[in-house]
């Protein structure tokens, strides 16, 4: 099964949450929604980032669950390194490591302390970058959980009563301040905001 249908999501129609899990498993639900309802508005939101995920609803349960089989199986495929079969004839030797060649703009004295790395320039940046990485853990999960709670809350409480100040407070790191101002929201669209917002108080730098 596809990755991509396995990643975690959430539905919700009008303000009520109604499937969470996989992606298939809230596709099936949402189906049967729609199947009872053919005017229901449901907003499907990927729990990692926030983002819609648009799902063809149309025909069957089965045409539906085999599309998103197809989507994945395509992005499988595009995703395909061309030499892929070049490689497999390849024999013994050493693997690729999925590595992305990319253009680096820096000052020659850059390129030259760089160059005079143990392991040279690409090894050296791999380096500094795992390091920048771990130091900043903390700080990323911070702006991440900010950045997806955000978005999940403009799109789906946008016109709620205090969502302006809920917003700042969350920016600032206010957890007692968002909490009370997103208390009479409605329960679902509540809960969620503040589990997506979690990290943003409990890491806080």
């Amino acid at each position: 099964m596809g990755e991509q249908n396995l990643k975690s999501c959430t539905a919700f129609k009008g303000n009520q949450r109604v499937a969470s899990g996989s992606l298939l498993k809230v596709a099936r639900k949402v189906k049967e929604i729609i199947d009872q309802d053919g005017q229901a508005s449901i907003l499907i939101f990927d729990d990692v980032t926030s983002e819609l995920v648009e799902v063809d609803f149309r025909g069957t349960m089965g045409n539906v669950l085999e599309r998103l089989e197809k989507q994945t199986t395509g992005v499988e495929s595009a995703n395909a390194s061309p030499d892929t079969d070049q490689r497999s004839q390849r024999g013994p030797g050493r693997p690729k490591l999925g590595v992305v060649s990319r253009e680096v703009t820096l000052l020659p004295r850059h390129w030259e302390w760089l160059n005079s790395q143990p392991g040279g320039a690409s090894v050296a940046l791999r380096k500094l970058v795992e390091e920048a990485r771990r130091v900043n853990s903390g700080k990323d999960k911070v702006r991440h959980s900010k950045e997806v709670a955000y978005r999940f809350m403009s799109a789906m409480a946008g016109d709620f009563p205090g969502f302006e100040e809920a917003t700042r407070a969350l920016f600032a790191g206010d957890s007692e301040r968002f909490n009370s101002l997103v208390a009479s929201w409605s329960i679902d669209i509540r809960d969620h905001a503040r589990k997506l917002a979690q990290a943003a108080f409990q890491n806080r730098v």
